[in-house]
């Protein structure tokens, strides 16, 4: 089992800047692709990035490609989502998610594991 606790969400006026955080207990962290959802009131589950377990491979929605940057680092167990030029239409839950496999994914059902989610509001 493990667990991923976000953190870094808030509320930040349009055109500013979040990073979030997303922290995981697990011995093996590097053996695992994350990714990044988010969901919005009223809305489905959307994909926003993800990463491969050694980050080499990295991809976004659309909607976010160009202010949106994941990372991770392997000895903190942790993986980032720096969120720049943020938009209200990016206000959501956001959610940091892992698999089992070094692959990186755009699917939500590809993920084993989910955090408990950190809010983001943008003021406009």
């Amino acid at each position: 089992q493990v667990q991923l606790v976000e953190s870094g969400g808030g509320l930040v006026q349009a055109g500013g800047s979040l990073r979030l955080s997303c922290a995981a207990s697990t011995l093996t962290f590097s053996r695992y692709a994350m990714g990044w959802f988010r969901q919005a009131p009223g809305k489905e589950r959307e994909f926003v990035a993800t990463i491969s377990s050694g980050g080499g491979s990295t991809y976004y929605a659309d909607s976010v490609k160009g202010r949106f940057t994941i990372s991770r680092d392997n000895a903190k167990n942790t993986v980032y989502l720096q969120m720049n030029s943020l938009k209200p239409e990016d206000t959501a839950v956001y959610y940091c998610a892992s698999r089992v496999s070094a692959g990186s994914s755009r699917r939500a059902e590809d993920y084993d594991y989910w955090g408990q989610g950190t809010q983001v509001t943008v003021s406009s």
